[in-house]
């Protein structure tokens, strides 16, 4: 059974930074993507970045040029780097693992909040 740990939430005031951290039980590369997806109360959960198995990195709009995913191979461990936060950005944090297009897998959750 895979497993994803998620750590790094915290409270933050607007304009500072935070990292979460994701810690896979297996090869990240045994995966075809890691991805990090939030969801702010009342709100569905939304996509806001994703790194490939070949490096490649993409993000929602609402964060580009703020945040930056990037991963440790060796650890095992893909790594969500949030600057200038916004209060907007307040949510539950989750990182997910995709293995194909029919299976994923989820972390627990971690919580950011961002006060104005």
């Amino acid at each position: 059974q895979v497993q994803l740990v998620e750590s790094g939430g915290d409270l933050v005031q607007a304009g500072g930074s935070l990292r979460l951290s994701c810690a896979a039980s297996t090869n990240i590369f045994s995966f075809n993507a890691m991805c990090w997806y939030r969801q702010a109360p009342g709100k569905q959960r939304e996509l806001v970045a994703t790194i490939t198995t070949g490096g490649s990195t993409n993000y929602a709009d609402s964060v580009k040029g703020r945040f930056t995913i990037s991963r440790d191979i060796a650890k095992n461990t893909v790594y969500l780097q949030m600057n200038s936060l916004k209060p907007e950005d307040t949510a539950v944090y989750y990182c997910n693992a995709k293995k194909n297009d029919f299976l994923n897998y989820w972390g627990q959750g971690t919580q950011v909040t961002v006060s104005s």
